[in-house]
């Protein structure tokens, strides 16, 4: 997703949902508005921590922290995430189908 990327949307599983740390809901065209209108622009994204990894058949779930750096509504922001992703094994490659993140307070 960093520097809002369109090839992202190729890792997404067309029943994807996103949960926002702010209780926000996404689905994929959701997503998609809001990431080519570049409602929110990511600038920077680094994994700080993997925590869990865990494979069943053709399920995945990783659990991980990342510090985020972005805009909203041209509005800057940093924020620390807590993320859990479950990925899906789709013919040869692994497609997002679930994603909830959660601020981590100082």
């Amino acid at each position: 997703m960093q520097n809002n990327d369109e090839k992202i949307v190729d890792l997404l599983d067309r029943d994807v949902s996103f949960g926002h740390s702010n209780g926000w809901v996404q689905g994929l065209d959701d997503f998609k508005k809001d990431f080519s209108s570049k409602k929110v622009v990511y600038k920077d994204i680094q994994q700080t921590e993997l925590s869990d990894i865990r494979k069943y058949k053709k399920t995945a779930s990783i659990r991980r922290k990342i510090k985020v750096l972005g805009t909203y509504k041209n509005q800057d922001f940093e924020m620390k995430l807590a993320l859990l992703e479950i990925w899906i094994k789709k013919n040869a490659g692994w497609k997002l189908w679930s994603r909830q993140s959660v601020e981590i307070k100082p």
